[in-house]
């Protein structure tokens, strides 16, 4: 999953992406806010962290208006100093999901991240589930038919969006997007390969129906 930082404490940024990195999600960092609108109405990402005070814009929450008034949807989490009651307001007013008072501990960011991205159907419980294979995105734990299955943190990432979208057919665009961030050196062949990786580890070992499909031309789906 593929998130957006808009924030100016760049010693803040910096640790956010290092500590949000190990996590698996692919991390893009902006410290100015025009080219943070910029970014985000482009709509490329799962999930936004904004500052809301922000140099080269008014005000950071114009940010959150903008992306509602484009008819984007992903969840907007803000960081922020201020902690009166009408400025939290005011955020959750001009379109975000959540704040977020600094000083904050990692932790607490990282579990309302997590909450923010579950689909509805999937609010009561973390573990993401198509046919007999299983991913908990809070443990990094994949099992099929019980079976305990070691990935690459890259390849958690990659069968965590596919699971998140099952049943859905996704271009190599589409998984570029969302699963390396934005500097990622990537090579045409990428994706084919770890797309073969996981197929090694999660179809070809089991004698079930086979869940990583090809849409030739199009680009891949995972279903049971």
């Amino acid at each position: 999953m593929r998130i957006l930082i808009i924030e100016d404490e760049l010693k803040i940024a910096h640790a956010l992406k290092r500590g949000l990195e190990q996590e698996t999600y692919a991390v893009d960092t902006v410290s100015e806010g025009r080219e943070g609108m910029s970014r985000a109405l482009a709509g490329n990402y799962d999930l936004m962290i904004l500052d809301r005070m922000l140099p080269g814009i008014g005000d950071g929450l114009e940010i959150c208006r903008a992306v509602r008034a484009h008819g984007l949807k992903q969840p907007v989490l803000l960081l922020t100093a201020r902690d009166a009651t009408k400025d939290r307001v005011d955020g959750l007013n001009s379109g975000a999901d959540d704040y977020l008072v600094k000083p904050f501990s990692f932790e607490e960011l990282l579990a309302r991240i997590r909450a923010l991205l579950r689909r509805p159907e999937q609010s009561v419980t973390t573990t993401l589930r198509v046919g007999d294979l299983t991913l908990k995105p809070d443990t990094f734990e994949v099992k099929r038919d019980g079976a305990t299955i070691m990935l690459s943190r890259k390849e958690f990432a990659l069968l965590e969006y596919l699971m998140r979208n099952k049943g859905r057919i996704l271009s190599k665009d589409q998984i570029i997007a969302h699963v390396w961030n934005f500097d990622a050196d990537i090579l045409p062949n990428t994706v084919e390969v770890f797309i073969a990786s996981l197929r090694q580890k999660i179809d070809k070992p089991f004698k079930g129906r086979k869940l990583i499909r090809t849409a030739r031309g199009f680009g891949y789906s995972l279903d049971a």
